[in-house]
């Protein structure tokens, strides 16, 4: 927030010493964010093309520059200001930004691969950032191979590693556990199966690597008289962006029905302390404890979690 401000400050000052030669001041361009926090109020961080944009619920709340108000994606049901020409986008002072055709948000031209972030490449003639898809290998990865769609080159599964989430092991399709380096488990769940929002998945977002059942009590405060069974579901993940200090800023999690349905994981995450646990030097690390309210009576449940651009994670919750 306090940069974004900033920026937004020398902006307005830099406006006023521009007034006597007629050029433009009020620049509403899009600046790069890793975080809600680093825009300014009625702006989020957009959670695929990382620039702040602005909220809205019509589109008689968008600048010029991006008038149309909708959803950003099939996944995640939040509205924002959308563009659809660079032209509109440079229209209030900005000179080198682009409609994104991934995102459909103004956002400054790219001019390395690097700029883009991990799955997506640059297109230098045009600034546009393009999704790059994964790779495959050539030949097919056989025995205890798994192909690194980062690279297209095949590595072995039981490779050494230290720690947990990543480590030394391959992003995406990969994990630490246990010192050696295993697969991330292919979803097979009804859940996935169901599941219309297959697009928004791949191997360059946040990663679910594992989850286990924390506990399963009678909670009817939490949950109320009907379904009082809170089944608390902990979540581990890896990430190649910091993750956010507070849950309420975790965007693009979501939890999966078994029909299907598609909910924002964020509100299933308790704010009480030990719901939400981020860990190492890059805050790459999250434990993150999903609270499921279910029926008395029942001991298991199918459940389904993914983050924009990351893995679909399957897991049957049984407890008592």
């Amino acid at each position: 927030m306090q940069l974004r401000n900033t920026v937004m400050m020398l902006t307005a000052l830099s406006a006023l010493s521009l007034v006597m030669t007629g050029c433009p001041g009020d620049e509403e361009g899009s600046l790069t964010c890793s975080l809600d926090a680093d825009c300014i109020e009625g702006e989020i961080c957009h959670p695929a093309a990382k620039v702040c944009v602005k909220t809205c619920t019509a589109g008689a709340d968008c600048p010029s520059s991006a008038k149309t108000c909708a959803a950003i994606s099939t996944s995640d049901s939040r509205m924002v200001c959308q563009c659809s020409t660079d032209q509109l986008c440079n229209s209030e002072g900005a000179t080198d930004q682009v409609c994104s055709s991934l995102d459909k948000v103004c956002s400054p031209k790219c001019t390395s691969d690097a700029s883009c972030g991990t799955g997506r490449s640059c297109d230098m003639a045009t600034g546009q950032c393009k999704a790059s898809g994964p790779k495959t290998c050539t030949p097919a990865c056989t025995g205890n191979q798994v192909c690194d769609t980062n690279t297209g080159t095949c590595v072995n599964n039981g490779a050494a590693c230290t720690g947990e989430g990543q480590s030394t092991c391959v992003y995406g399709t990969q994990f630490c556990s246990t010192s050696t380096c295993q697969a991330i488990p292919a979803p097979t769940c009804d859940n996935y199966t169901a599941f219309q929002g297959k697009s928004s998945l791949g191997t360059s977002g946040t990663i679910i690597y594992s989850a286990t059942v924390q506990s399963a009590t009678t909670d009817t405060a939490f949950c109320g008289s009907t379904n009082s069974k809170r089944v608390k579901v902990a979540i581990s993940a890896y990430s190649s962006t910091p993750f956010p200090t507070n849950k309420d800023d975790l965007n693009g999690f979501f939890y999966v029905r078994v029909n299907g349905t598609t909910i924002d994981g964020a509100p299933t995450v308790s704010s009480s302390t030990g719901n939400y646990t981020v860990s190492g030097t890059n805050r790459e690390r999250a434990q993150i404890v999903s609270s499921l309210c279910v029926d008395p009576a029942s001991t298991t449940t199918s459940t389904g979690y993914y983050f924009t651009n990351g893995n679909f994670f399957c897991f049957q919750a049984n407890y008592p």
